[in-house]
């Protein structure tokens, strides 16, 4: 009889094993699409020219995208790392969905729970998305007055900022000192230089050191006393 290890280390295989033929067959898909439309259509681009540009992107996010990685996998674990990297709307979408799902539940990063949660939650999202827009594309011309409408445009240009702030808050209230000192340090930061801005991936890394150097020393004022 298989014992609960086993069949996790079971599981993680074959997520393993299907997440990463489903990532190449993605890649495959993405990569070779404009080509195969470009043959077709006979207009294929200047590959050097597109490589040279594609380059220069590249550079530019690579160090965005190693942080990215670095921080998502080892909060949604194997099963939803797969799914959100392959569905993509990370940051919008399907981080804000697992976390969420895993606090709802009260699991904690790095166990067998999260793992499962995780997975469950950004496929559930995953696919609510495709019924979403799926309806949106059949209701595009009925709903086009209101969606272009000026009184609601504000509302769709902060959305983001909205969801976001609503998952912090709850974190804020945690360690509200903390919280404060590293807002106001990254506020005033992006008011000085910002260009900031748009490099808000990168800008994780001196926020998050500055939250673990600050709840470090609060560690370290706590032993001492």
């Amino acid at each position: 009889m298989e014992t609960r290890t086993s069949l996790y280390e079971r599981y993680l295989d074959g997520t393993h094993r299907l997440g990463r033929a489903f990532t190449s067959c993605m890649l495959i898909l993405l990569l070779g699409a404009p080509f195969v439309i470009g043959s077709y259509l006979g207009s294929l681009p200047n590959l050097g020219a597109a490589a040279k540009a594609f380059l220069s992107i590249g550079i530019v996010y690579l160090i965005s995208c190693i942080v990215e990685y670095l921080i998502y996998v080892p909060m949604l674990g194997a099963g939803g790392s797969y799914l959100a990297f392959i569905t993509g709307n990370l940051i919008n979408m399907k981080i804000p969905c697992a976390m969420n799902a895993r606090d709802i539940v009260g699991v904690k990063s790095g166990t067998p729970e999260n793992e499962i949660v995780s997975t469950l939650s950004i496929a559930t999202s995953s696919l609510v998305t495709i019924l979403i827009l799926a309806a949106g594309v059949v209701l595009i011309i009925p709903l086009q007055p209101v969606l272009q409408s000026p009184i609601l445009q504000p509302a769709f240009d902060n959305v983001v900022p909205a969801l976001f702030g609503a998952m912090a808050c709850k974190y804020y209230r945690m360690n509200p000192r903390i919280s404060f000192i590293v807002l106001a340090f990254m506020s005033l930061l992006f008011i000085l230089v910002p260009s900031l801005i748009a490099s808000t991936s990168m800008m994780i890394i001196p926020s998050g050191a500055l939250a673990i150097f600050l709840a470090y020393l609060g560690f370290r004022k706590q032993q001492q006393s």
